[in-house]
């Protein structure tokens, strides 16, 4: 459908979902429309939007231009004249906001139920809690209405709702996605995410929004070694057992088998005590480092507590009992804490666990809000103290109680989570990390071959099969193991071969190992484009150009 009919049918879907508690504010339908029709004439005359003909909804901590900013607190409402940054790139790609979504006040909770606009219910069940604290954008993903959506994450929200309402939520490391028009709830360790149905969506949107913005000094950009694909024979640390007793026993079959999807597509898995990372997550709320809460928010709160949520409010006012000094205590703590994680998982390229422990009804949460709430960030709230980042997908249901699993992964191994999230699931990777620079390589590096492995050591991606422009010649060298010598000339052929893609980081690294008479040089492609490729400037070693390719010639 074009964009306008996807806008009707968005709105179609608000009416007949009935579910008013998704929304703080939703833009008038007339006004989506007409915003549509401009987009779909841009498409029509020929504008690459890559966005176009997608809806959005946005956590309502998050600025939207000409819509109230509330954080569900009413007092605290203010109307931006700009977009987020985030928002400003999604809309300039094409893709249409519809409003606002309800949240736990000041994004502070992951149970979706502490926010005068009424609690957000899961969107397969109304008894049960949707999760928080990006609880409207979650379901309005969930129910059909919003195509992505985007929450925000400190301890869990952009990944617990996804679990209890059966869709992805990707985030990113910390700083990738600016956060500038975003209300701070812990200013440190705040960042954007996004929901979606599936993998490609969601990373499509996220790597959108990525990039620095000079309106936040967080951001950072890609470092020159960031991995751009997991590797084939990944390793992933899982729980040992004593970890898992916070898991609703109802969930146990559904964790035992994602873990078996994992391990079908090839990723080893090995059990680890991760108690360290989850007493870590410990400092989120139980130490120093809720003052930063307090400065993000507490003035407001103690001067106009009408409309502030209780348990907001409680957890606020206690970050009074910390001073500095305890502040930097617990910094020191979480620096060690990252020590620890990082020799933790010395050599595994990720972590698998549980997204969410439970999936409780919202009058388990009334009964006990603190409690419960602790409870659902068990294996979430450690992830971006210890500036880790995670891919949560679903893996099923027991009855309406939704679970899913998270791939945690160090900083910047973004791309990592996201392969490991797609072998699991048997659906085609996203690309969410830098292109990086094209390598073609034409004969032992190719798939299978044996110096394959030195591509797949540096994290490199395979990125096709290509042919050269007939203007090249291939020889064999008389190496161990054999090598291909490529050279132009005036009377060669269309020689078959594949590109890579590496980081920076890694193409250096491969230069650097690559012996003569071997270098690289652009190379001219079938479709007139030139790419970096093993070239030589002189043959050497017997002409094989007839085989018509090193696989013909070596298998």
């Amino acid at each position: 459908m074009n964009t306008v009919e996807r806008v009707e049918a968005a709105y179609a879907r608000i009416r007949e979902a009935d579910r008013p508690e998704v929304w703080i504010s939703l833009r008038e339908e007339a006004e989506v429309l007409a915003e549509a029709a401009r987009i779909q004439a841009r498409v029509d005359a020929g504008d690459r939007l890559p966005l176009a003909g997608t809806v959005f909804a946005v956590k309502d901590n998050v600025d939207v231009a000409g819509l109230p900013t509330t954080a569900a607190c009413p007092s605290f409402a203010y109307t931006p004249i700009q977009d987020a940054t985030a928002v400003l790139r999604l809309r300039a790609a094409g893709a249409i906001c519809l409003g606002k979504t309800n949240l736990d006040q000041f994004a502070t909770g992951l149970v979706g139920t502490r926010s005068p606009y009424g609690p957000v219910r899961a969107a397969a069940d109304p008894d049960r809690i949707s999760g928080g604290s990006s609880s409207g954008s979650a379901v309005a993903v969930a129910l059909g209405i919003a195509d992505f959506a985007l929450g925000t994450d400190t301890a869990g929200s952009g990944r617990v709702p996804a679990a209890l309402n059966g869709i992805v939520g990707v985030k990113a490391t910390l700083g990738l996605v600016p956060v500038d028009g975003v209300v701070p709830a812990c200013p440190s360790y705040d960042c954007l995410t996004v929901f979606a149905p599936d993998l490609d969506l969601a990373t499509r949107a996220i790597r959108t929004m990525t990039s620095e913005s000079a309106l936040d000094p967080a951001s950072r950009p890609w470092p020159a070694d960031a991995p751009l694909a997991a590797p084939p024979a990944a390793r992933a640390a899982v729980p040992v057992e004593a970890n898992l007793a916070a898991l609703d026993p109802d969930f146990r079959p559904l964790w035992d088998a994602a873990l078996a999807r994992f391990a079908a597509a090839g990723t080893e898995l090995v059990p680890v005590d991760v108690q360290p990372l989850l007493d870590a997550a410990l400092l989120l709320y139980e130490g120093a480092l809720v003052a930063e809460r307090y400065a993000a928010f507490g003035a407001h709160i103690e001067a106009q507590p009408g409309d502030a949520d209780p348990t907001v409010a409680e957890i606020v006012k206690g970050a009074g009992k910390f001073s500095a000094a305890d502040l930097v205590a617990d910094q020191q703590r979480l620096r060690t804490a990252r020590l620890r994680a990082a020799d933790l998982l010395d050599g595994f390229d990720a972590l698998l666990l549980p997204t969410a422990p439970l999936h409780p009804q919202i009058t388990e949460v009334q009964a006990d809000p603190i409690a419960v709430n602790a409870a659902m960030g068990t294996y979430t709230n450690f992830v971006n103290l210890l500036d880790m980042a995670a891919v949560a997908v679903p893996a099923g249901a027991h009855g309406t109680k939704g679970f899913g699993v998270s791939v945690i992964v160090p900083a910047f191994h973004d791309q990592v989570a996201l392969d490991l999230a797609a072998r699991a699931g048997d659906v085609p990777a996203p690309r969410y990390a830098p292109r990086g620079t094209e390598l073609v390589v034409f004969g032992a590096h190719l798939t299978g071959m044996p110096l394959n492995h030195q591509l797949l050591a540096l994290d490199a991606r395979f990125d096709g099969e290509v042919t050269t422009a007939p203007a090249y010649r291939m020889y064999e060298l008389d190496t161990a193991p054999p090598k291909p010598l490529v050279v132009r000339t005036a009377d060669g052929a269309a020689l078959p071969g594949e590109r890579w893609l590496l980081s920076p980081a890694a193409l250096g690294t491969f230069l650097a190992g690559l012996p003569a008479p071997m270098t690289l040089g652009k190379v001219e492609l079938a479709d007139g484009t030139w790419a970096t490729g093993f070239v030589a400037n002189e043959p050497a070693g017997e002409d094989i150009t007839a085989a018509g390719g090193w696989r013909n010639r070596r298998g």
